[in-house]
């Protein structure tokens, strides 16, 4: 008869996995965080894509196993899966740092609560006006464990059940998180905060990633019928639980609501040209 306990049970080690392009101006602090982690035995896969600046040598320079694919983003990090050899696998963007108990806390969570996935909330940091926007925006879904994505996920689940939808840049994070309950995986909230280092935002900058990720939304909308409304409501109804915090910012409030609505624009002007690429 086995008599190990839970805790004995349970199997630690991580791969943290890093897909890259052209992220010279923050990959290095991303990295170094990634190595500067308390908890012991973290191994950093960074998957790089065709970089034409200094990011190949950053990676090289930091990373225990370094990779090249793509085209996209979950290409990358399916592939970093594929790599890893640990029980748990983080996922990261290559302007993410983590504070240095994050994965200790982050595996702690799952031990303590038997989740099949942990998320890390995430704030904004940067520089100007709009990046301020958007870090009121983030601060309104500290408390909102329901629109987290999982970062810390069991790697065998990723390799036979969860990889990230090939057909979606943008909307994949979500997708993962839907599946993972659809299939009745655990996800849990751990009490750590990362940054994300979003530079000095531009609303051309923002519009257009919007647009791109936009082109993934008819992919995703049929993978979960009605998870495109359901994800719009959350996030009102996470502004309305902090609208005595938006109140105390009201230009930066205004901004964000502003700069919201164009997003929307964004989003659904590229859902548009995806539909009509999609029926020539």
């Amino acid at each position: 008869m086995d008599e190990r306990t839970p805790d004995a049970m349970f199997e630690r080690g991580v791969s943290v996995i890093v897909p890259t392009r052209n992220n010279e101006r923050t990959l290095e602090a991303t990295l170094r965080s990634v190595k500067e982690q308390s908890e012991p035995g973290v191994t950093l896969i960074v998957v790089d894509n065709a970089s034409t600046d200094a990011t190949k040598d950053i990676a090289r320079r930091w990373a225990d196993v370094y990779l090249e694919g793509g085209p996209e983003r979950s290409a990358q990090r399916n592939k970093g899966i594929e790599a890893a050899q640990t029980p748990w696998i983080v996922w990261l963007d290559s302007d993410m740092i983590l504070p240095p108990r994050t994965i200790e806390v982050a595996l702690d969570t799952a031990q303590r609560t038997g989740a099949d996935g942990v998320a890390l909330p995430e704030r904004t940091i940067g520089d100007g006006f709009w990046t301020a926007c958007r870090s009121l925006e983030r601060e309104c879904y500290l408390d909102q464990p329901w629109l987290h994505n999982p970062r810390l996920l069991r790697r065998d689940f990723m390799r036979t059940d969860g990889e990230f939808h090939l057909a979606m840049s943008g909307p994949e994070d979500a997708d993962l998180r839907l599946k993972m309950r659809l299939a009745g995986q655990r996800i849990e909230l751990a009490p750590i905060i990362i940054d994300h280092d979003e530079g000095r935002l531009t609303l051309r900058d923002v519009f257009s990633k919007r647009y791109y990720y936009g082109r993934s939304i008819p992919a995703f909308a049929a993978e979960h019928d009605g998870a495109v409304g359901q994800q719009g409501r959350d996030v009102l109804t996470a502004y309305w639980a902090h609208r005595d915090d938006l109140a105390r910012r009201p230009l930066h409030a205004a901004g964000m609501v502003g700069m919201r609505a164009m997003e929307a624009v964004g989003y659904a002007l590229g859902a548009a040209s995806a539909r009509r690429d999609h029926a020539r």
